[in-house]
C-alpha cells in the first residue's frame, strides 16, 4: 500500500513538474532564468522553515552533509539547463534533461553498486525513446549547449538517487531544510556574482515565482524524498519522466499549441515506460496451454497398437 501511494505522490508530482513548464515561460519574460532559479529556491527555503521549525532540533551532522549535497546537486542542474538552453534549442534541451531518466539505473549500479531490475531498464529505455519523439523535430550536431545540457541531466540524476540513499537514514522534513537551504544559498551566490537583483515589479514574474517556489519546489521535492523511502529511484526517475507528458498536454490547453502525431506517439511510449518499470512479472499469471493426447507421439503410438 506504502509503494502505491507513493507512485501517486509521484503522479501528482509530475502534474506539477508539468505545469511549471507554462509557468517559467510566462516568467522568464519579465526576470532573468538566475533570478528565478534562486527566487524559487529561497522561497521554499522559508516555507520549510515555517512548516518543519520542528525537524530544526534533527539537523544534524550528516543531515548538513547529505542535504547540502543534495541542494547543491539540484541548483546544480536548473543552472546548466538555463545556461544550456540559450546554446540550443528548447526541444533538444528537453530531450537531454529526459535523459537523465535512463542515467539513473546505471549510474545507480555503477557507482553504489544498487541491484536495479531489468523492467526498470525496460522501463527507462522505454521512456527515453519517447522522450526523444516528443521533444526532437530533427536531429542536429551536438553543441555546447547541448554538453551542458546533458550535465544537467547527470546532475538531476544524481539528485534523486543521492535522495532514494539519504531519505532512509535522516528525518525527511530536516532533509528538506537543508535542501533547499543550500540551493538557496546557491542561487543568491550565484546572483550576487552576476550583479542580479529582483524586479518586483512584475505581476506575471511574482506569480511564477511564487507557484514554483511553493508547488514546483516546497511540495514537490518534499513529496519526492518521502516516496523515495518506499519505491527505488529507478521508479522515481521513470515517473517523473511523465513532467513532460503533462507539460505537452497543459501547453496545448493553455498556450494552444499544436499536437503532432509524433508527440502522441512519445506520449504512448513515456506512459508505456511508466507501466513497465512498475509490473510485477512474477505475479503476472500467462495462460497455460492446453495439450491434447494427440499432441503428445507416444501416447497415440500406444492407441494405435492396442488391439
Amino acid at each position: 500500500m506504502k509503494q502505491l501511494v507513493s507512485r501517486l505522490l509521484m503522479l501528482v508530482v509530475t502534474v506539477i513538474w508539468g505545469a511549471g513548464y507554462v509557468v517559467s515561460s510566462v516568467g522568464i519574460q519579465a526576470i532573468s532564468p538566475y533570478q528565478l532559479i534562486a527566487s524559487r529556491f529561497l522561497i521554499a527555503f522559508i516555507l520549510s522553515l515555517l512548516f518543519f521549525f520542528k525537524a530544526l532540533k534533527d539537523i544534524k551532522k550528516s543531515t548538513l552533509i547529505r542535504g547540502s549535497m543534495i541542494g547543491v546537486t539540484l541548483f546544480l542542474a536548473f543552472i546548466f539547463q538555463t545556461v544550456g538552453l540559450a546554446y540550443t534549442t528548447p526541444s533538444k534541451n528537453a530531450f537531454l534533461t529526459a535523459a537523465g531518466v535512463v542515467l539513473v539505473p546505471f549510474i545507480s549500479s555503477v557507482f553504489f553498486k544498487n541491484k536495479v531490475p531489468l523492467k526498470a531498464i525496460f522501463g527507462a529505455l522505454f521512456t527515453f525513446v519517447g522522450s526523444a519523439l516528443l521533444s526532437l523535430d530533427q536531429i542536429s550536431g551536438l553543441n555546447i549547449g547541448d554538453i551542458l545540457t546533458l550535465i544537467c541531466a547527470v546532475c538531476f540524476a544524481l539528485q534523486t538517487i543521492f535522495s532514494g540513499l539519504y531519505v532512509k537514514h535522516e528525518n525527511v522534513q530536516a532533509l528538506t531544510i537543508v535542501q533547499l537551504g543550500a540551493a538557496a544559498i546557491s542561487g543568491l551566490v550565484t546572483l550576487l556574482i552576476r550583479g542580479e537583483g529582483y524586479n518586483f515589479s512584475s505581476k506575471e514574474a511574482n506569480l511564477s515565482v511564487l507557484y514554483l517556489a511553493l508547488f514546483g519546489t516546497f511540495i514537490a521535492y518534499f513529496i519526492q524524498s518521502v516516496a523515495l523511502r518506499f519505491i527505488s529511484d529507478s521508479e522515481a526517475m521513470i515517473i517523473a519522466s511523465l513532467e513532460s507528458l503533462w507539460g505537452m498536454v497543459l501547453s496545448i490547453l493553455i498556450l494552444n499549441e499544436w499536437v503532432t502525431v509524433q508527440m502522441l506517439i512519445g506520449a504512448f511510449f513515456i506512459l508505456s515506460g511508466s507501466i513497465v518499470a512498475q509490473l510485477n512479472f512474477a505475479k503476472i499469471k500467462w495462460p497455460k496451454r492446453k495439450v491434447s493426447a494427440e499432441s503428445i507421439p507416444h501416447l497415440t503410438t500406444v492407441e494405435q497398437t492396442d488391439p
